[in-house]
């Protein structure tokens, strides 16, 4: 079988995984965490932690940063009549005006189109399912009478951080501001970027005196970014679209860059998904507002970044898929069995990688 076949199967993702390989709790300070680093041209693999990240980098050198912030999106309310406890996962408002959101419900088999939902101790929302067809879940409609301030601050009270759950069940005071990136800004996402969670304020303004530059850039990370692959061939596997926006002032500096062959730094997949999804014919980025649903598996020939950070990914994921293509699939399996063997901490909270 050849590399390129081998590299389109999901089978083709699987490693020896244990959950106690994932991280609980983040590192008590951001930038402490462990990093491995990654030579593409080398495959040499060396061991860091994370805030000599700042030795790779160069004056005039990019890093680019997704400044999505995560909102409260899982709330847990009553059904009417039955009392039954259902959790609700806030995926996208669809209508402002009419207050519709798309979401998840569970248990979604006990729901039906006309039932209500009721949140809050004085049942301070309620909401009416008005359909039950949709690809991401369900459509409710919110019932509130006042203004929409007050009912986004309604909904946001009944909220709480969406951190997965495979993390550990309970969210913790910790979580409201762990859960975020220093450079969270622009309120949409339903899980947090999570390579950028090991930027801290003192390890930005060191690579600042040093002339390293942050473009920003914004994907609102959805859930279908974790939708689980279920075809064995990965080109039939269709990835949820996400909202982006790369304004004119992130693509200037990266573009600057490459035309100084300076790095170009993708902080996390969700930085490289977006990146790819405005490239020019001649390989520049553009400036551009819209959504994207672009999957990067191998053989893809990236065009923007010339490195990336990155966490260590599940088995099956499309983050280890995208991994795969930007290192080579045979170097970045042979660096988790490295991970593995050294004790890296895997997931969200986890360690990080730099791929040069």
């Amino acid at each position: 079988m050849n590399f390129e076949y081998r590299s389109m199967k999901l089978s083709q993702y699987n490693y020896p995984f244990s959950p106690d390989m994932l991280a609980k709790y983040p590192t008590e300070e951001r930038d402490e965490s462990r990093l491995m680093v990654i030579d593409r041209k080398t495959g040499k693999i060396d061991h860091k932690l994370f805030k000599e990240i700042i030795g790779y980098f160069k004056e005039n050198d990019v890093m680019v940063i997704n400044n999505t912030r995560v909102f409260p999106a899982r709330l847990y309310g009553n059904k009417e009549k039955t009392g039954a406890e259902i959790e609700i996962f806030l995926l996208r408002e669809l209508n402002r005006e009419l207050r519709l959101w798309d979401v998840l419900v569970d248990p979604a088999r006990k729901i039906r189109i006309g039932n209500k939902l009721y949140f809050g101790d004085d049942d301070l929302l309620v909401a009416e399912v008005i359909d039950n067809t949709t690809s991401r879940g369900r459509t409710l409609r919110f019932l509130f009478d006042g203004d929409y301030d007050a009912f986004k601050a309604a909904l946001y009270k009944m909220g709480e951080t969406p951190l997965p759950k495979w993390v550990r069940e309970k969210v913790e005071p910790i979580d409201d501001e762990r859960y975020q990136t220093i450079f969270a800004t622009q309120e949409g996402a339903v899980a947090a970027p999570t390579a950028g969670l090991h930027f801290s304020r003192h390890l930005l303004k060191r690579l600042e005196i040093k002339g390293v530059n942050l473009a920003e850039i914004t994907l609102h990370v959805g859930l279908g970014n974790f939708r689980t692959v279920d075809v064995e061939d990965l080109t039939k596997h269709k990835m949820d679209s996400e909202q982006i926006i790369i304004p004119e002032k992130a693509a200037a500096l990266v573009n600057a860059a490459k035309e100084k062959n300076r790095r170009v730094c993708a902080i996390g997949t969700t930085v490289m998904r977006t990146l790819e999804s405005a490239v020019s014919t001649d390989g520049h980025l553009k400036p551009f507002e819209g959504w994207t649903n672009r999957f990067i598996f191998p053989p893809y020939d990236f065009s923007v970044a010339n490195c990336m950070v990155t966490n260590f990914h599940l088995p099956y994921s499309t983050q280890l898929m995208m991994v795969s293509a930007f290192g080579g699939y045979d170097l970045i399996m042979e660096a988790y069995k490295v991970a593995k063997a050294e004790n890296y901490r895997f997931g969200t909270y986890g360690d990080a990688m730099l791929i040069l």
